[in-house]
């Protein structure tokens, strides 16, 4: 075992990563692993000493400590990986800890900024980002839309997320918007019978060979958008953000945003929302009230 290449392992953990997780997972997976591949690709895995790995991640936390904590979590996950497959008879990174980082809220878009971006967009963006918009879907939940998830009559789509344990495609149903209605109704329409998908594009491979598809990292776009339409940079993910937003400001249930959303986790629907509630609201209120009461501390200087 510890005389296997690290790149042969590497690529072990990248094909079961694009068998069973979203296309945004496998990015993301490769861009770390062509970082590991061209540091250690051609040594063997006896060299990934756990010194060898605390080395390697004190030189990424020099550029943050998020930077450092995203690289534990991916060699974590690779070695655990490789463990139980009996790849490897241990975990290099076991026993390593996790930088303190700070915490910000995330920038939400409100909907008039929202309605600008989209405005500025061609009408295929359009669609696009409405589509986003409406059924608070995840990116890659739009771009696998197929119209065999789309019930024009019954007015609802079926989107379709991995993000579920076991990496298992999960479908859930969203109802449509009017709009969203009319979008759906005016593509099904002009759609070419030959693509499946609600969204597609003809591409070029890495091998030049020129492809039909549908749609896949589109994130380029949006900050041509923002800054055309003179607003603050926000991400196709933050669409999901704001309208969560504006339905729980509407007075929705928590456990129907929560259902929207496809979120296990009712505290994740929390954190999307992070919204100020009433209580917080009143709390803080009493700081303008005008007569001025003794406070008990007061009281009992008093006595």
């Amino acid at each position: 075992m510890l005389t296997q290449r690290v790149g042969e392992l590497v690529n072990r953990r990248l094909d079961h990563v694009k068998a069973y997780h979203s296309e945004r997972h496998y990015r993301d997976y490769l861009y770390f692993a062509r970082r590991w591949v061209k540091k250690w690709g051609k040594l063997t895995f006896s060299y990934l000493t756990t010194k060898a790995m605390e080395d390697y991640i004190l030189e990424r936390r020099k550029i943050s400590a998020k930077a450092a904590n995203r690289e534990i979590r991916y060699l974590r996950a690779t070695f655990n990986f490789l463990k139980r497959k009996k790849f490897i008879a241990y975990n290099p990174t076991e026993g390593i800890d996790f930088f303190p980082e700070e915490k910000t809220l995330k920038y939400i878009p409100v909907p008039e900024d929202v309605d600008k971006v989209i405005a500025v967009a061609d009408r295929e963006v359009q669609d696009y980002l409405l589509t986003i918009r409406d059924t608070m879907g995840r990116m890659g939940e739009v771009n696998r839309l197929t119209w065999n998830d789309v019930s024009l009559e019954q007015r609802f789509v079926v989107l379709y997320t991995r993000k579920k344990k076991g990496g298992h495609l999960t479908p859930r149903k969203v109802a449509m918007t009017q709009r969203l209605h009319e979008v759906l109704f005016r593509r099904y329409s002009e759609r070419d019978e030959n693509n499946p998908w609600v969204f597609w594009h003809i591409y070029f491979d890495h091998t030049g060979k020129k492809k039909t598809g549908p749609y896949r990292d589109r994130h380029k776009i949006m900050r041509t958008l923002c800054q055309k339409a003179g607003v603050q940079y926000f991400r196709f993910h933050a669409l999901r953000h704001a309208s969560a937003s504006v339905l729980d400001q509407r007075g929705a249930r928590l456990g129907d945003i929560q259902r929207i959303l496809g979120h296990n986790n009712r505290k994740t629907t929390e954190i999307y929302l992070h919204s100020i509630g009433d209580d917080q609201r009143e709390a803080i209120a009493t700081l303008e009230q005008s007569p001025r009461e003794k406070s008990h501390t007061e009281s009992h200087i008093d006595k």
